[in-house]
């Protein structure tokens, strides 16, 4: 149908609309990956990774994606991995329904993924800890999430575009989350490299000299991952009957995910610092987690978390969790009210989710989710510093050195 992720809406010789479906509109493009995929699918040693490359591969030609995505999350125990077709939305800015195709392969960092498994087994737990009434908070969150760490060797199509992905939770669709869980994928290479070529150089320019010390990557790490791992929280269904809450909040679902994931990602790290699972100073992960706004809310408003961090950097300010020196135009970070902001900021979103509160969100949106003129002119001193807002990646087989092979 027309709200279909994989369908174009075209007008036929009668000026009527109808839909075109994604395997016709691209059947060129679609027949040569699967194609291709089938070729990977032979040469693959684990049958887990060979069954799932077919099955994509048929997926691609029939625009159902549910079976593989299935197939992806039972595959475990395979180093390499490969993500492909059409699965974020964030190029359809009318209402956020069309995907865009994409590809990653990865190359699966075994040491890492065994430390961070830990942590997804203790989803169930956070969720009933919500800071949220417990009408918002009754969904079971998918309890064999995947937690796994990778170095990407490869991005084409719509993560290549613009901002680069640091880290994915897939797949997307609810009726698989809510059966099997999710996969949460930590890029870790592009991690790094954002890191050291970014962020560092924006806390040595925006956060208080004597902070700095807490901008460190463990905890820029963990932030990422109990991003993705926090998609896992919260609530999917509306609590009044709208429907998903992707539905109900249409072009504004996005943003307030995205900003959900990052506050909730706070929340979990919280908790578990608490509880003695996760080490290091909380004035890491939170000096760290300020540092990151700067850097995420260079994408811009037209990225849902160029957006998200907009809101969240004005709601913070409302609510003193940091101050801004108005002599070096340097920030310092008041933990305290950083923690009571992120609780109350938790609260909000996960309120207007549940109540598919479309014309809530707007609202949030059209009063927080913009540049004002103090944020404005600290972004103007890292544009003039020269760092850069992303990373281009040099890529294909010669980088890899295949190109023999």
């Amino acid at each position: 149908g027309k709200a279909s992720l994989y369908t174009f809406l075209r007008r036929d010789e009668a000026g009527k609309l109808k839909t075109v479906p994604y395997r016709e509109q691209f059947a060129d493009q679609v027949q040569k990956a699967a194609g291709l995929l089938r070729q990977a699918a032979a040469l693959a040693d684990n049958e887990a990774l060979k069954k799932y490359l077919n099955m994509r591969a048929d997926a691609l030609l029939s625009d159902d994606y549910q079976a593989s995505d299935m197939a992806w999350l039972d595959m475990k125990d395979n180093q390499l991995d490969v993500v492909i077709g059409p699965i974020e939305t964030y190029e359809d800015q009318l209402f956020g329904y069309k995907a865009a195709h994409e590809c990653y392969v990865l190359v699966k960092d075994m040491d890492w993924s065994q430390r961070l498994e830990k942590y997804a087994a203790f989803l169930p737990e956070l969720q009933k800890g919500l800071p949220v009434s417990a009408a918002y908070k009754t969904e079971k969150p998918g309890s064999d999430a995947q937690l796994n760490a990778y170095d990407v060797v490869y991005y084409a199509g719509d993560c290549n575009a613009g901002s680069k992905t640091i880290a994915i939770n897939l797949p997307n669709d609810e009726e698989v989350q809510l059966q099997k869980g999710t996969r949460r994928l930590q890029l870790k290479n592009a991690m790094r490299a954002k890191f050291d070529k970014i962020l560092v150089p924006i806390a040595d320019i925006l956060i208080a000299e004597d902070q700095r010390q807490h901008i460190t990557f463990d905890a820029f790490f963990a932030n990422t991952m109990f991003h993705e791992v926090a998609h896992g929280l919260g609530i999917k269904n509306t609590i009044n009957g709208k429907g998903t809450v992707r539905e109900a909040l249409k072009e504004h679902a996005s943003a307030l995910e995205e900003g959900k994931a990052d506050i909730l990602g706070l929340y979990m790290i919280k908790q578990l610092h608490n509880k003695g699972e996760l080490d290091g100073d909380l004035k890491d992960y939170y000096t760290t987690f300020m540092a990151g706004i700067f850097r995420s809310v260079r994408f811009g408003a037209s990225s849902a978390h160029g957006k998200a961090n907009m809101i969240r950097f004005n709601y913070f300010a409302e609510q003193g969790a940091f101050e801004r020196d108005p002599e070096t135009g340097v920030y310092r970070v008041n933990y305290d009210k950083l923690e009571q902001a992120a609780a109350s900021l938790s609260e909000l979103i996960l309120t207007l989710q549940g109540d598919g509160d479309y014309d809530g969100v707007g609202e949030l949106v059209a009063t927080k989710g913009k540049i004002g003129e103090q944020l404005q002119a600290s972004l103007d001193r890292l544009s003039d510093a020269s760092i850069p807002v992303d990373v281009v990646f040099e890529q294909g087989a010669d980088v890899l050195g295949l190109e023999d092979l």
